[in-house]
């Protein structure tokens, strides 16, 4: 499996699910994307990495096309 990391920042809305079920945004500010080829994106968030949400390629799409995720690099 190819997995590939990359640094990103959120600067917008961007919206998951949390184990609680609340729609929550993730926070603005710097995150790492991990993709693994599958059809969902790993998005780690936090000063320490702790937190982190999967959520689907199409939902990362739009939130990059809204200008709300940049990749870093």
């Amino acid at each position: 499996m190819n997995i590939s990391t990359h640094r990103a920042r959120i600067t917008g809305p961007v919206p998951y699910l949390s184990g609680s079920g609340r729609r929550q945004n993730i926070p603005i500010g710097p995150c790492m994307v991990e993709c693994a080829g599958g059809r969902s994106v790993d998005i780690v968030w936090g000063t320490r990495g702790q937190s982190s949400v999967a959520l689907p390629v199409e939902e990362i799409e739009a939130a990059q096309d809204q200008g709300h995720l940049v990749l870093l690099d």
